[in-house]
């Protein structure tokens, strides 16, 4: 089986910043099919454009743009790309990283495809700030991660205490954020007391239940913005009043606007 070094990918690499135990990469990938293989290191995989199916050993996952993955260190995994322009954003990390900031590695093995928002922002902004050029990006990009490997630890840790509901509404939601949803229809469908789901809700999701539809109606957002859609449309489309509406959301949970982060996109 093949194994993949520091910063190799299957593809053209336009971009790559090493940091103290960090190398992240903006790759094209450029490969229909790669065989079985695995990277010697743990990474995220953050789908910019394009799309993708890759399998491991329990999953396959159909892939878009706005997909974030990770994997462990030598977790093997395959991947096939349709005839289209796909490309990755990936944030390497090395097993001194990880014991110098003293993570746990039995809360992050396997691999796996992380779908909440508020995880997905956290990558979007990093992606963001290796556009920027700050000078302070090593100290970002550290934190960043940080919080995210603590609320990955912190799911993981409730996942089998949480109640059924939880997992429930998380597909009710994922599958209807651009719908007209309410707080009774959604207790009603779950059959708990509104009550009950409101005063729950921000346990797991850490946020209300309104702030969670918005920020899935801002990652939708993201794959409509690889595409020539006005940001009138897209705004429509994702479920928001009107597109400044949409713009104020967006730039809340990126921190640039919705135009702006586009235009990163174009910086390849």
């Amino acid at each position: 089986m093949n194994t993949l070094r520091k910063g190799e990918y299957f593809g053209e690499t336009n971009q790559m910043v090493n940091l103290d135990g960090l190398t992240i990469t903006d790759t094209e990938y450029t490969y229909p099919y790669v065989d079985w293989h695995y990277h010697e290191n743990a990474y995220f995989t953050f789908l910019l454009q394009g799309n993708m199916t890759e399998g491991n050993r329990k999953e396959t996952y159909g892939c878009s743009a706005g997909t974030l993955l990770y994997h462990h260190w030598e977790d093997p995994h395959y991947n096939i790309k349709p005839d289209v322009f796909t490309r990755g954003f990936h944030i390497e990390i090395t097993q001194d990283w990880f014991d110098r900031f003293d993570i746990q590695k039995n809360k992050t093995e396997g691999s796996f495809n992380i779908k909440k928002p508020t995880l997905k922002f956290l990558i979007y902004q990093l992606f963001k700030e290796t556009k920027l050029n700050n000078s302070s990006f090593e100290l970002t990009a550290n934190q960043l991660l940080l919080h995210l490997f603590s609320q990955l630890a912190h799911d993981k840790g409730n996942k089998e205490r949480r109640p059924v509901w939880v997992g429930q509404i998380n597909e009710i939601l994922h599958e209807n954020a651009t719908e007209n949803l309410t707080l009774t229809g959604i207790a009603e469908t779950l059959n708990i007391h509104p009550v009950h789901l409101s005063r729950d809700f921000h346990k797991y999701f850490h946020c209300n239940l309104g702030e969670y539809l918005r920020k899935l109606k801002v990652n939708k957002s993201i794959k409509l913005l690889n595409t020539p859609c006005s940001l009138t449309d897209i705004a429509l489309e994702c479920g928001f009043a009107d597109q400044s509406h949409f713009i104020r959301c967006f730039k809340e949970n990126i921190g640039i606007t919705p135009l702006k982060y586009r235009n990163l996109l174009k910086k390849h």
